[in-house]
């Protein structure tokens, strides 16, 4: 009997609106486990009059009685996961009762914020385009076996050794190469300390927790952060995030075997889009993407960036569905491309004077790429709301039915506006929904 979970993640470089199709399916599910990132990722969910833009909880938690953790894969920060809970207690949200962290996790303190953002404005450094939150910085940590986890943090006199030998050492680095300023370690303790009690009731083992859910017969769904494309491993390396934005960072950010992943279910926009540096190969550079970006209103839920924005690309979704092992398709901001009367879709590329659809491993061979273009008929008449296939216009089902053909995965859901509601359930998913929530 296939496991009850799922893995929910991006399909691209993020901002695939994985944060509306979390908190849609999340009714079905028990448990939603983040596993993967730190508060650089926001997730926009919009509820009736309410906006929720969640950077670290899960989105499971604004469902009642679904639980929501975060694994030990992601890097959190107390002072802002404390914010972000103050927040969601106003809004009515039981963070209390629903809210865990995981005891592994790795804490981020200002120190890897200060290397970050030192390192970012240096003069000739390579920008990676980072919201120098200190994410990259605390991940390097964990891997060269100096970070503080969260068991670490709720011990005072090991935090407070902690961060004076931290202090010393990334003081002392971050003048020589930066020229920054040094961080008091006394203050940053006392700081940190009073965060910790306040931490504290929401930390367990989160692995044990998850695994005894899932041996009752409960149901999680897995969070993914980023996307695919920011992979640590499988992304367009060396733009990409600290960790492992794909499936299998399901499985080593939570705790869980591999073999009690269900299923993956991969978000891509009817579109695509980017934030910060690094190759696009389908990016728009005209006032078309200009058009996108305003519909869209695609705009960083974390920093308001400006998203770079270009047409979909069939050979990146179909690697990406191939690392992943994606069997499900969801398709958000269909109603973006309503006023278009032609949408072009790269279905191959040419690089060095040869057409393939191989994703090249390298930045340069990245850069090398010429996208090949399908153009499709657009429809050219408003597709906001609709909840039936059916009830969509020709050109838009056709839209949806090449992009099933072409990527190798099934179109389970497709989101056609920002609410809860604007959302198209495809019959065969819905079966495997009310599987898992039996």
């Amino acid at each position: 009997m296939r496991a009850k979970t799922a893995v929910v993640l991006g399909a691209q470089w993020g901002d695939e609106g994985k944060g509306k199709i979390v908190d849609v399916l999340s009714e079905r599910f028990g448990a939603v486990a983040r596993y993967a990132g730190g508060h650089n990722a926001g997730h926009t969910v919009i509820h009736g009059e309410h906006k929720f833009v969640l950077q670290l909880i899960p989105c499971g938690v604004l469902r009642k009685g679904c639980k929501g953790i975060i694994g030990n894969g992601v890097v959190l920060d107390p002072i802002a996961f404390l914010k972000e809970v103050a927040k969601l207690r106003g809004l009515g949200v039981a963070v209390d009762e629903q809210l865990y962290v995981s005891n592994r996790a790795q804490v981020i303190l200002p120190y890897h914020r200060m290397i970050e953002l030192a390192a970012e404005s240096a003069p000739g450094r390579k920008k990676i385009g980072t919201t120098s939150r200190g994410i990259g910085p605390a991940y390097e940590d964990k891997m060269a076996r100096s970070g503080l986890r969260i068991v670490d943090l709720l011990r005072p006199e090991l935090l407070k050794t902690h961060i004076e030998a931290a202090c010393n050492e990334k003081n002392a680095i971050a003048h020589a190469l930066f020229g920054t300023d040094p961080l008091d370690p006394t203050k940053m303790y006392d700081e940190y300390a009073e965060a910790a009690e306040q931490v504290r009731p929401f930390v367990t083992d989160t692995g044990r927790m998850l695994n005894k859910i899932l041996a009752e017969g409960g149901s999680v769904m897995f969070e993914g952060a980023q996307g695919t494309m920011l992979d640590i491993d499988h992304g367009t390396y060396p733009f990409v995030t600290s960790s492992s934005a794909t499936a299998g960072g399901a499985a080593t950010g939570t705790g869980v075997g591999p073999t009690a992943i269900g299923t993956v279910i991969s978000v891509t926009k009817a579109y695509v889009t980017r934030v910060g540096e690094g190759p696009f190969p389908t990016e728009i550079s005209d006032a078309t993407g200009d058009h996108l970006r305003a519909r869209g209103n695609e705009y960083g839920a974390v920093t308001g960036r400006p998203r770079r924005c270009g047409w979909l690309d069939m050979p990146l979704l179909r690697y990406s569905n191939q690392v992943n092992g994606a069997e499900w398709l969801v398709i958000t901001k269909m109603d973006v491309l309503d006023e278009l009367a032609e949408i072009p879709i790269c279905t191959a590329y040419e690089i060095d004077g040869k057409i393939t659809d191989e994703i090249p491993a390298d930045v340069f061979g990245l850069q090398k790429i010429k996208p090949i273009y399908t153009i499709l008929k657009g429809w050219r008449e408003s597709t906001e709301g609709i909840t039936q296939f059916d009830k969509l216009p020709e050109a838009a089902r056709e839209y949806l039915r090449f992009q099933e053909r072409e990527s190798g995965a099934k179109i389970g859901m497709v989101s056609t506006g920002p609410d809860r509601d604007q959302t198209m359930v495809l019959p065969e998913f819905a079966a495997v929904l009310d599987s898992i929530h039996a």
